[in-house]
């Protein structure tokens, strides 16, 4: 009789093992701060990820963006072609337009003939702060199109950059999201934040001495301060080095106003000192005329807030800057509270609200999104992709086209699922311990293939200036399959090698 009742006691356990086996949830349960976890029947069915070789996918990127060599125009022609239908890692168009980035382009080789500064925005979370990432592709694109200095900072810093030094005395500071204080309105301005100037204040940068700079961001000859709701005989002076500048004197003004000193030289530091009341919106640390590309990192934003800052100020904003390319990279904060395909439509109708806002406040610049990098979590003690982010990439993707945005896919850039946890194991590492954000030599890695990116549109722009558009549509639109000798015959392409300059990979 004992061992009868010792059976059904092992019987009854392993039935209630069994039953916990099978309903138990793959994450564990949440119990305050304490994860329960245990074996269950939808961890055993959870596909295992493979593990990701981070240097033959950095490999493969960097060769999916050369270009053998040719004497010949059809060979050119073939190659752009291929890339913009098939490469995993071009910027996805809108409708496949290939002329998506001409405007921008323009505007870019342009701008140091003008002798003026043509100014890029990028907005992101906490994975371009320090200005990584942008000061990568600041770096790239000045090379190219002429420019140099740190570009736009806040009145107000928290985080040190790489790029630049930088302090405040006599400003209170006010950001529309996060910790800081509220303003009782919304006129924060483009980086969504400004510094409160009431009687006096300064702000006074120097060069940086940070080992990931780039000696472009370190050649600082024009500054400008960009400000609003200024009271009457506002004063700005600037100080730099041993030159001497005349102060910049305002009339009162409830708008948007641009003042700027052109120095003789390039400085080392400078101090900027008030007197009056108004909003500093922006200190613009510039050079020679090109590009300016300005790194707005917002800290735990999900790309959401933007409808909250006042059109007016926005839109007066991005026309005194010459605004031409905002580029916008947003979705890690937002993956841990999605949990299914419904929260994830309802972050798109969030992000639809963003692009139509910033559409409107500026109207002429081309838009960019970058989705999220891969991010890790433990699953039973292993490092995998959260469950809801490659559905979350994808939609991303849909979204921006759908809106006439471009979209770079960095998630599979990466190497897509898994590949986060081989960032951090790499030797050196390219991400940190929290498989979340990227570590300079990851973010680098990052920059240069976004540079490289918009790179290859550039060329490809260069190259259609010596061939007939209709030629190049009706060529771009061929398959593989058409494209033949007796087919390239009829379209007719020039026979001659254009000279173009190729921009720098």
């Amino acid at each position: 009789m004992k061992s009868i009742r010792t059976l059904i006691f092992i019987l009854s356990v392993m039935l209630i093992l069994g039953v916990a086996w099978f309903f138990f949830p793959a994450d564990g349960i949440n119990l305050g701060n304490t994860t329960l976890r245990f074996p269950s029947y939808a961890e055993d069915r959870t596909p295992t990820q493979q593990e990701v070789d981070v240097d033959a996918v950095l490999n493969q990127v960097t060769r999916s963006f050369e270009m053998t060599v040719s004497d010949n125009l059809l060979d050119s022609m073939r190659f752009f072609r291929d890339y913009l239908k098939e490469n995993p890692n071009r910027i996805y168009l809108p409708n496949d337009d290939y002329t998506y980035f001409d405007t921008l382009f323009e505007q870019l080789e342009q701008a140091q003939q003008d002798g003026r500064i043509c100014r890029i925005m990028h907005y992101g979370d906490s994975q371009i702060e320090m200005d990584r990432i942008s000061s990568v592709l600041r770096q790239k694109l000045q090379e190219h199109f002429g420019g140099s200095g740190p570009n736009m900072i806040p009145a107000i810093q928290p985080v040190p950059t790489i790029s630049v030094s930088q302090n405040a005395s006599g400003l209170l500071r006010y950001m529309v999201y996060g910790d800081a204080s509220r303003a009782s309105h919304n006129r924060y301005g483009v980086m969504s934040q400004f510094g409160q100037v009431t009687g006096s204040g300064s702000i006074s940068f120097s060069q940086t001495h940070h080992s990931q700079a780039f000696e472009r961001a370190k050649e600082i000859s024009t500054v400008s301060v960009l400000l609003g709701k200024n009271s009457e005989g506002f004063t700005a002076t600037l100080k730099c080095d041993t030159i001497s500048t005349d102060p910049k004197t305002l009339a009162a003004n409830d708008s948007v106003s641009l003042i700027t000193w052109i120095l003789p030289a390039d400085v080392r530091r400078g101090t900027i000192s008030f007197k009056g009341n108004a909003e500093i919106y922006a200190v613009l640390l510039d050079g020679d005329p090109g590009v300016a590309v300005d790194n707005v990192a917002l800290r735990g934003c999900a790309g959401n807030i933007f409808t909250r800052l006042d059109e007016a100020t926005m839109r007066q904003s991005f026309k005194l800057l010459n605004t031409e390319l905002i580029i916008l990279q947003f979705g890690g904060n937002r993956m841990p509270g999605i949990s299914s395909t419904k929260s994830i439509k309802l972050y798109m109708d969030e992000l639809e609200r963003q692009i139509s806002y910033m559409k409107r406040v500026a109207p002429d610049a081309t838009l960019l999104f970058i989705g999220p990098a891969d991010m890790g979590r433990s699953y039973g003690g292993k490092i995998g992709t959260w469950k809801n982010l490659p559905e979350l990439n994808d939609s991303l993707r849909v979204m921006a086209l759908r809106n006439e945005v471009a979209y770079w896919d960095m998630f599979h850039v990466m190497g897509g699922e898994g590949s986060m946890a081989q960032w951090v194991k790499h030797n050196p590492p390219m991400a940190g311990p929290d498989y979340i954000h990227f570590t300079f030599r990851g973010a680098q890695e990052i920059g240069t293939n976004l540079a490289k990116s918009l790179s290859m549109y550039y060329d490809f722009y260069k190259l259609r200036q010596h061939v007939p558009s209709e030629k190049v549509i009706e060529f771009v639109n061929l398959d593989r399959e058409q494209d033949s000798i007796r087919t390239s015959r009829r379209i007719k392409l020039p026979t001659y090698q254009p000279t173009y300059p190729i921009m720098k990979r």
